[in-house]
């Protein structure tokens, strides 16, 4: 082997050694940077929240706290179920369930925006659409919920009617994990 070549394989395991040791030392400077994104310990247990539903009488509703906003859970009668699922689709100001449980793009209508099958459980972010204002329940023009800040009205599946909120109230992940108990998230 000549000095030529000695000094080449030299050369090019300097080259492949100084760009390993580089990538290294860049995962090892960027790891924290990239970590510290990721939610504390505290903020992830409050990712899922159990609500216990047994005392909820129909006709009534229970507002709790998930992750720093409050969520309506509504058991509703069947008038107002009666009354959201004869609401046409051109009446509504959003189209769009805002439902987080149900396939993206699916409509307004109320049996996209309810829990169960039979409509009797709702479940929404209790946050005006408008400007963050905490709307009130079984008030406003359609007998859901009036925001008093700026005059939105809702209906009983919590959609937009009147008034310069532009969006449903969105459904969160919700479910069932058994008859009286609601896991959110």
């Amino acid at each position: 082997m000549s000095h030529a070549e000695d000094t080449g394989n030299r050369r090019d395991f300097l080259y492949v050694a100084t760009a390993s040791a580089g990538v290294v030392v860049t995962g090892a400077a960027v790891w924290p940077l990239v970590n510290q994104m990721n939610a504390s310990a505290d903020v992830a247990a409050l990712a899922a929240k159990d609500v216990d539903v047994s005392g909820i009488e129909v006709g009534t509703q229970l507002t709790t706290k998930w992750l720093g906003k409050p969520v309506f859970i509504r058991r509703r009668t069947p008038g107002e179920i009666t009354a959201a699922r004869g609401v046409a689709m051109s009446d509504l100001v959003d189209p769009d369930a805002r439902n987080a449980n149900a396939e993206k793009g699916a409509n307004a209508e109320d049996q996209n925006r309810t829990l169960d099958e039979a409509g009797e459980w709702l479940v929404m972010i209790g946050v005006c659409t408008h400007l963050g204002c905490v709307p009130l329940g079984d008030a406003g023009d359609f007998n859901g919920w009036f925001c008093p800040c700026h005059g939105s009205h809702y209906d009983t599946a919590g959609r937009i009617r009147k008034g310069p909120a532009p969006e449903n109230l969105p459904v969160p992940v919700a479910s069932f994990t058994s008859e009286t108990v609601i896991k959110l998230g």
